[in-house]
């Protein structure tokens, strides 16, 4: 098998994947700002009750198959649904392929299991990246459930990372990005009242590990990023008077942490030259 080939195959299988845990976080988005259970009970229609059968709830395909309708009552299914398991499955194959040639291009077992663990951890954000910003876009709160176990979960695999992988700096870097960030909006928090939401403050210290554990340049640049492509939104929701209760803060954070990781370096080093410090 070439090499584009098995790209090609990794590709569908992980988009396949991604459009599963894609139709998880509908219900978690869902379900998670009602304070009810993500597994029980069964999902339903919210016109007849009737449970989703197992052949209407495949990612996509039902949905198109359905014509966006209930099967028993016709009651219009949204096309959010869609668009959040769409949304998801192309997340997890744009990290996978950031990701992957550092475990295929790993040179021993310790440096493959820590690369496999890096994939895994920031597939794991890809994944809180959709189920918040739906969340906050929704009912602007970025919820404890989601929030505070993600400390946990990156930290048991960026940490676990870079000690099988033998880079201890990162796992170091990491704990000091989650500080320094959740100081940052601390400040910010003190310096104009009602300007970020406890929500956003908790939620910096998970972005913080992860943009850490990549580097510095990651950590200014996804900081700075959320301000620049927030700041060029509310521009344009202002010329638009569009505006309402406000903006969600949270998808603008995870969308300049995501410029971090996959542009930082290169963000940063331009900057540097622009301004003749490089």
């Amino acid at each position: 098998m070439s090499g584009v080939e098995w790209a090609v195959g990794a590709s569908i299988l992980i988009a396949a994947f991604g459009l599963a845990i894609g139709s998880f976080l509908n219900v978690v988005a869902y379900r998670v700002p009602l304070g009810m259970s993500v597994v029980t009970p069964v999902s339903s229609c919210p016109g007849c009750n009737s449970p989703i059968e197992a052949r209407d709830n495949v990612p996509l395909l039902s949905w198109i198959l359905l014509r966006g309708k209930c099967r028993h009552c016709a009651e219009p299914i949204s096309p959010r649904y869609i668009v959040v398991e769409a949304i998801t499955g192309a997340a997890f194959v744009v990290v996978a392929l950031f990701f992957l040639p550092q475990a295929l291009a790993a040179a021993s077992v310790p440096a493959l299991v820590s690369a496999v663990l890096v994939l895994v951890a920031f597939l794991y954000l890809a994944a809180i990246t959709v189920a918040l910003s739906a969340i906050d876009i929704d009912v602007h709160k970025l919820p404890n459930r989601i929030v505070l176990p993600s400390y946990a979960v990156g930290g048991v695999l960026l940490g676990a990372a870079a000690l099988v992988g033998g880079d201890l700096e990162a796992g170091a870097r990491a704990a000091a990005g989650a500080g320094i960030l959740v100081l940052f909006y601390v400040i910010l928090a003190l310096v104009k009242p009602g300007g970020m939401g406890m929500g956003d403050i908790k939620l910096a210290g998970v972005l913080g590990l992860y943009l850490g554990y990549l580097g510095w340049a990651q950590l200014i640049a996804g900081t700075a990023g959320a301000f620049v492509l927030g700041g060029l939104f509310g521009i344009a929701v202002l010329i638009s008077r569009r505006g309402g209760r406000g903006i969600p803060f949270g998808p603008w954070m995870f969308a300049g942490a995501w410029l971090g990781i996959f542009a930082g370096d290169q963000l940063v080093n331009t900057y540097l030259t622009a301004v003749g410090l490089s």
